[in-house]
């Protein structure tokens, strides 16, 4: 098991490379919550994510030799560029194996900190079966995501910062993919001030912790299904899952719609781009997975930023549509002159902006004398939504909400 000194020592070896990232407190979510809401934003780390922090303490340990024969890794990216800038400082050479789907930017990243990326397998489970065929064939040192003391340490630098730049924190919220970063944070954390409660979230895609934790041991899942790429593992480690059971209070998971929303919030109100697994732990407080007491100080680890500008595309849409600002409706008009017109009157009369019509004549779901139109709109919220549907309805149309 982690000690403190062990956190400590990984202090120094990173503190050169790695940054020591901003904790900001947050009018809104507090507003929301009732808690005293503190973000620690490692989106703001180098490489965009906390995983430089323990790959810089993984291979700062390499003995000499270790070091000549180069290293290999798996990773869905935020690892695999941490790896890669640690490497590329010391002059030691690197392999990194993705997933095949690995966003196109993760994968661009990687390569421009100079290491040598290799695409194998569906997610990460298959790619690291590649990367260990690698360490067999050409003798380098495999440095594990997340089931390695040294890679937990460096991660649990974070709870160091935490702790010292928020000593009257009260609950530190932890994303939870092997389970690497939440172990260093918790051994850091409740070594020395054990009265600090520790959360863990799971995507719901990929929640392992929870059946684990009741089994008593690692239960893999044959899947993962989750936008939060850097969270999508099968299971935790055996290392990480026992100080998962020794240090952490509760483990909760959250689904990819509530994720979508936290990112959303994070960009609209707080101006800061994040990834789905970095967005976990404030999706889990806004949406009520865990109780706060009011004023209670609540730290949120905002795990990282690199997430794919398509992925991004498609979470800010789904936020639009969650928050009712964004609705794609489908009537039926009789094939007129006029008709268009009259059904564009109701919509403008209540204020609703159009996207995009699509009208149709060639369906088969409709009569000859008919015509499909489908209407993509700009709203102001689910009241608003309600409203325009109502009157439209009490034209005598029949709407299909789409979207």
């Amino acid at each position: 098991m982690l000690e403190r000194s062990d956190v400590l020592a990984a202090e120094d070896r990173v503190r050169e490379t790695a940054r020591h990232t901003p904790l900001t407190h947050s009018y809104t979510y507090s507003a929301m919550t009732g808690a005293d809401v503190r973000l620690k934003l490692e989106n703001f780390q180098r490489t965009g994510s906390f995983k430089i922090r323990g790959a810089t303490n993984r291979l700062a340990t390499l003995p000499e030799g270790d070091r000549e024969a180069g290293v290999v890794t798996a990773s869905a990216g935020n690892h695999a560029q941490g790896v890669a800038l640690a490497a590329s400082r010391i002059g030691v050479d690197s392999t990194i194996v993705m997933p095949e789907n690995a966003p196109i930017s993760k994968v661009k990243a990687t390569r421009s900190y100079g290491a040598e990326v290799v695409l194998a397998g569906v997610d990460y489970a298959e790619a690291a079966e590649r990367a260990h065929e690698i360490e067999r064939e050409e003798g380098r040192t495999y440095v594990h995501a997340f089931d390695d003391e040294a890679v937990m340490a460096g991660q649990g630098t974070i709870g160091l910062e935490i702790v010292e730049d928020c000593p009257e924190v009260e609950t530190v919220v932890v994303p939870i993919g092997g389970g690497g970063l939440i172990s260093g944070v918790a051994a850091a954390i409740k070594t020395e001030t054990p009265d600090v409660r520790v959360i863990g979230v799971q995507a719901q895609g990929a929640s392992s912790v929870a059946d684990s934790l009741e089994k008593g041991e690692v239960v893999a899942r044959d899947s993962v299904d989750t936008m939060a790429d850097g969270i999508a593992t099968r299971s935790v480690g055996e290392r990480t899952f026992a100080h998962i059971r020794e240090y952490v209070d509760e483990v909760v998971s959250v689904p990819d719609s509530e994720i979508a929303m936290a990112v959303v919030y994070l960009l609209e109100r707080s101006k800061t781009v994040v990834e789905g697994a970095g967005a976990v732990p404030l999706a889990a407080l806004l949406f009520e997975h865990f109780e706060v007491n009011e004023g209670e100080v609540v730290v949120p680890v905002i795990s990282g930023g690199n997430i794919d500008l398509n992925t991004l595309t498609t979470v800010i849409m789904r936020g639009l549509v969650e928050t009712g600002r964004y609705v794609k409706i489908r009537t039926v008009l009789e094939d007129e002159p006029g008709a268009l017109e009259k059904l564009l009157a109701v919509l403008s009369a209540h204020r609703a902006n159009i996207y995009g019509i699509q009208h149709d004549r060639t369906s088969r779901d409709i009569g000859m004398s008919d015509t499909e139109v489908e209407i993509d709109l700009e709203t102001r919220g689910p009241d608003h939504v309600e409203e325009l549907i109502a009157a439209i309805e009490e034209r005598g149309y029949a709407v299909e909400v789409l979207v």
